[in-house]
């Protein structure tokens, strides 16, 4: 067992500090930020399309 897999996967991150981001910079965030959103939530609909899909191949 490598001590890698004792480290927890999904480490959060501190906030970073916008404070000196300027107006620009902070709109990109948030369109890359949405993007990403975006991103996740298809792929929460994706997974639970299949799973879906198998709780009525196997509902009995």
């Amino acid at each position: 067992m490598d001590l890698e897999d004792l480290e927890p996967r999904n480490m959060s991150r501190p906030p970073k500090d916008l404070s000196r981001w300027n107006i620009e910079d902070l709109e990109m965030y948030i369109q890359a930020m949405t993007a990403e959103i975006d991103r996740a939530r298809a792929e929460i609909d994706r997974k639970r399309g299949v799973a879906s899909a198998a709780d009525a191949l196997f509902k009995t």
